[in-house]
């Protein structure tokens, strides 16, 4: 069954991974002759208008964009944050619910298997794809960041680990929530407003002491780049929150589909 789950989802991930190494191998290609003394300058002195709160917001106050890795560690960072928790959101709302959706369930209700299982196995695919997408980004860029000869080894490796811990979290929530839904397009839209609402929040809180506390409603805090670039270590606590909250709502995702009535 994990085989055929495997099978069914591959064509996305090959799309989102190809669509996010374009990306990344764009900015490899041209960012060598956007980096030259003139160009540069420029930025500079365009970085100087920005409000140091907005700088913060993208790590650019400690990390200069004056290389491929520097850029990395901000905007670069930004885009593979969302790009991963939009691929996880969707997966996760619709890796399950599609069976609904495509009258499929039938048969795998025919299958010798209890639904705990339908669902654990679900998961486990989803979950394997996840991290097959951040593992396959992260070796692009680490091929594409040390042929510039510029890169952090441990930092880059940090950097790339974290945004596992909120593409995780929203993976089983979307999971959780379309055990409540019986269309996959009618959680397209609550999808998109939790990577987004989610991403605002932390943004926000990124800002103005006086709004800080967004950040605790944010899935996004889990990725805390900034204190990764600055003291070079993942907290304890950010990987704990990650497994207590997947944890939970995988739990809630079980009891919630062995009770559903399906269609």
């Amino acid at each position: 069954m994990l085989k055929r789950e495997l099978k069914v989802n591959f064509k996305s991930f090959i799309i989102w991974l190809l669509v996010l190494i374009s990306l990344f191998l764009v900015i490899f290609l041209i960012y060598p002759s956007i980096v030259n003394g003139d160009t540069m300058k420029s930025l500079d002195d365009l970085m100087k208008i920005f409000p140091k709160e907005i700088l913060a917001a993208f790590n650019m106050d400690i990390s200069s964009i004056s290389s491929a890795f520097g850029w990395y560690k901000t905007e670069g960072f930004v885009f593979i944050l969302l790009i991963t928790a939009c691929y996880s959101g969707i997966l996760g709302s619709n890796i399950l619910l599609k069976e609904e959706n495509d009258k499929t369930i039938e048969y795998l209700n025919s299958l010798p298997v209890s639904r705990e299982k339908i669902v654990i196995t679900k998961m486990i695919s989803g979950l394997i794809y996840i991290i097959l997408l951040i593992l396959g980004i992260g070796l692009f860029n680490y091929i594409g960041l040390t042929i510039s000869g510029d890169i952090d080894n441990k930092l880059f490796l940090l950097l790339s680990i974290i945004p596992l811990f909120p593409s995780l979290v929203v993976y089983f929530l979307c999971f959780a929530l379309s055990t409540f839904a019986k269309k996959t397009r009618k959680m397209l839209g609550p999808t998109f407003a939790i990577v987004f609402i989610s991403y605002i929040l932390y943004m926000f809180s990124s800002i103005a002491e006086e709004v800080e506390f967004l950040k605790y409603f944010s899935i996004f805090t889990l990725a805390d780049s900034r204190n990764v670039i600055q003291y070079i270590k993942i907290e304890p606590i950010t990987v704990a929150i990650t497994i207590l909250l997947s944890v939970m709502l995988i739990v809630i995702s079980i009891i919630r589909y062995h009770k559903k009535e399906l269609i």
